[in-house]
């Protein structure tokens, strides 16, 4: 389905080995204290928390990291910043619409990491709105095949609210609606199923078709954007082809 996922799983790969290994720590230390803070260092209570601690863990972020960054966040602990979320809007190479999101204590360097990355990587700023109606806020969980087929995934998550079950080739993605992500997720969990994260993301309703050239271009945008501590995601309307993707890897 969308090339967007299958790049994400590809540098979902990567990242752990990555030598911005410590930049993706920051990233999931920074959603588990925010999470923390927005409703309460209780896991079963809060599972946009218990989300974001999964995510860490799997990620290898040590136990005591995360320990400490829910006490900052729910305020057992001194030390926590004052985050607020921030959305940009712009415009890459090829006309691929880029949503930014940023988790940041600073909006003005937020604003100028984010207008650097993109005048300096071929995109343009965009007004709020103009961009952010091609997308969806949905729930995406990202599921590792093993010995999975794709019926043992749909089987699980059916009824709990799965809108679709997509082959990303070593993982599964199951899209729902933000507000069925939880049901989603414990149906899996009840199934025996493991999965490597579970969000609400903003997910494209129409995709931009990239050839190798422009492929290469809009990655340089994503990881300039990523490169930024206040950026938290980025999400883009591209879809590039295995054929192109196996290119671009190589």
């Amino acid at each position: 389905m969308s090339g967007h996922s299958k790049w994400a799983t590809t540098k979902h790969k990567k990242a752990v080995i990555d030598a911005k290994r410590g930049k993706l720590f920051a990233k999931l230390i920074k959603n588990v204290e925010v999470a923390a803070r927005m409703g309460g260092a209780d896991l079963e209570g809060n599972p946009t928390l218990y989300d974001a601690v999964q995510k860490a863990k799997k990620q290898s972020v040590p136990n005591k990291n995360i320990d400490s960054a829910v006490k900052r966040g729910a305020g057992l602990e001194a030390g926590g910043a004052d985050y607020e979320t921030i959305m940009y809007e712009g415009y890459g190479p090829n006309g691929v619409a880029v949503l930014i999101e940023c988790l940041t204590d600073n909006r003005n360097r937020a604003a100028s990491d984010v207008r650097v990355a993109m005048t300096r990587n071929g995109g343009s700023m965009a007004d709020p709105g103009s961009v952010s109606y091609l997308f969806n806020r949905k729930g995406v969980v990202i599921v590792p095949k093993g010995e999975l087929s794709e019926d043992d995934v749909l089987g699980a998550v059916l009824d709990a609210g799965a809108e679709e079950v997509n082959d990303l080739g070593e993982s599964f993605e199951v899209i729902s609606e933000a507000t069925d992500l939880v049901a989603v997720r414990t149906a899996l969990q009840d199934a025996g199923v493991d999965y490597d994260s579970a969000e609400a993301n903003f997910v494209p309703t129409m995709q931009v078709e990239l050839d190798e050239e422009g492929a290469r271009k809009i990655f340089r945008l994503i990881d300039a954007l990523e490169d930024s501590d206040d950026v938290q995601n980025v999400f883009a309307n591209f879809d590039v082809s295995d054929e192109i993707m196996e290119k671009v890897d190589a």
